[in-house]
Order: structure tokens, then sequence, then C-alpha cells
């Protein structure tokens, strides 16, 4: 029998995702996981440090190693590193009740905004936020869909999916295909519901809404969602959650973007995994120079 879990993974000293292809192949190996093991998918969240995803599996932790096996094979291709991509053990946590699901839900699909990257939850692309109610509020998608025959082109060559799995033109999955929107939407009612959880603030509210599922399992909160996420204390996270955070600055997949297309090449290396230590050092201090950027930042987008 499925049961639903939230899972997430951290990339530990590194980043998961450097550039946008990196995202799409990140979800596309979620998406194609889900089919494999015949879990369903409910909400998930790409960030460049760690990954959320909501599942109804019997088995999320096959789930989880078919997920990882793919995407860390595409990764050590494309960079030419070898190794476990991300942390050795994952987060896994049952979920129960009604507003167990909505709390654990709510914060996976807010996630970005906790972490100061957005002003607002639909302002962030990684995750399934907009393809929720979508049509209702007014979010659909105009972008093209690839024909099937040049799905291998992004999932490569070996790779099965279902007849309702759609694609973009640039190569993903569209997340209104892949995941159960529609149990989501039941769970959420309407789409002002919707609206009103993705903007109200976390609090004790929360954990006596959760009481009404009369179960004994402990309240879901931001604190239990990000369990085991070293780059942002709750704190701080509670003060981007209202929106106060300078989101324009810099971003992980912005400064990996200029790592490895501007500065590698000039040391003739295939991969910031192929520069020395030294190398590191160098481009870690001009960095800092240039873009007056954490130490905590730099480290993880150069791999150091």
């Amino acid at each position: 029998m499925k049961k639903t879990y939230h899972l997430c993974l951290s990339a530990g000293d590194e980043v998961l995702f450097r550039d946008e292809e990196d995202y799409n192949r990140g979800f596309n190996c979620f998406a194609l996981a889900l089919y494999k093991t015949g879990s369903t998918g409910l909400v998930e969240s790409f960030q460049s440090t760690h990954c959320h995803k909501m599942v109804q599996s019997e088995d999320p932790r096959g789930f989880m190693y078919t997920m990882r096996q793919s995407y860390s094979k595409y990764f050590n291709r494309k960079y030419q590193r070898h190794g476990r991509v991300g942390e050795k053990h994952h987060f896994t946590l049952e979920i129960v009740g009604l507003h167990h699901h909505l709390a654990a839900m709510t914060y996976v699909l807010r996630n970005a905004l906790h972490h100061g990257l957005v002003p607002i939850p639909y302002a962030y692309p990684h995750c399934s936020v907009n393809a929720i109610f979508q049509k209702e509020m007014g979010k659909r998608s105009p972008e093209k869909q690839l024909e099937e025959k040049h799905f291998h082109r992004f999932i490569g060559r070996k790779a099965e999916w279902p007849s309702q799995y759609k694609m973009s033109e640039s190569g993903l999955f569209l997340r209104e295909s892949v995941l159960d929107i529609v149990q989501v939407e039941n769970m959420y009612a309407t789409p002002r519901t919707f609206n009103y959880y993705m903007s109200r603030k976390s609090g004790e509210e929360w954990e006596k809404e959760q009481e009404r599922d009369r179960l004994e399992a402990s309240p879901i909160r931001l604190d239990t969602i990000e369990s085991g996420i070293k780059d942002q204390p709750i704190e701080k996270m509670l003060i981007y959650e209202s929106g106060r955070s300078d989101y324009r600055k810099i971003s992980d997949i912005d400064l990996c973007t200029e790592i490895d297309r501007n500065i590698v090449p000039r040391y003739g290396k295939p991969s910031v995994y192929h520069l020395s230590q030294r190398e590191k050092q160098q481009i870690a201090e001009f960095l800092y120079r240039q873009y007056h950027i954490g130490e905590a930042q730099i480290r993880r987008c150069l791999a150091m």
C-alpha cells in the first residue's frame, strides 16, 4: 500500500544543479523514477543545495535510489567527476492526515521563499507551485511541446516513460503531466485557499490546525521540513518568509554559470572538478572581490 513521504536530498559541500539543464534533468530523473517505481508525485522543489519531494510510494527508498542513480550518471558524465552526488543519506518523513499534508506541501512549495531566493513563491521556476490551479490562476505556459520522438535527447536513449508525460521544447517534462495535480488541488479545495496557504505566516496556528487530524504524529513545521539543510538558520528563513530578502543578489545558478562558462575555460580544464585547490583559491578570491558574496556560496559553487 502506498504511503505519503516527504523526501529531501542535500548536496553537502557542493551544489546539485549548476545550470538550467541540470535543473531540467533533475526533474526529469524524478519523473522517470516515479514511473519506474510505480510511485505518485504530489509536489516538489529543486534548489541548488537540496531538493524536496512529496511522493506516494510503496518503496520510497527504491524511488530515491532510482532517481539518484540516474541523475548521478548524468551529472558525473557532464562534469567529468566521479562518486556520489549529494550526501550519503537522504531525509525521509512519513506524512499522515489532511492538515499534515497541507502543511508539508505548503512548506515544500514555499521553499525558495524561505531561502530568500524570491519575494513570493510563484516567482520560482524550479518547483510545481505554478502547476497547481494553473488555469484558474491564469498561469498556462505558452511554451510549445516537443514531439515525443525527440524526448530521448533530454532523458537518455534507454529511458521509458508513460504516454501521459509531455515535454516542453526546453527538454523539461511538464509538471502538470507528471504530478497528481488533481489530488493536490482537492486537498487545497479552492484556488483562493491555495493562495492563502502560499502567503500565510508560520506559527502556532499551523500546529493547532494539524491537531484536527487527531493523530499521534508530530506537527509539521518549517524546521521539520528543513531538517538536515545547513545553508540557512530557521530564524533567517522566517524573516525571508515575509519577503524581506535581497532576492536580487547573485544566485548559485548565476554564479555557477559564470564559473563554468567564463572562468574554468581560462584554466584549460573540462570542469570545475578538475581545478586544483590553488586554482580554486585564486578564483574564490576573484569572485569575492567581484561580487562581494559570502564564503559559503563561493565554496559550494567551486566544490571546495
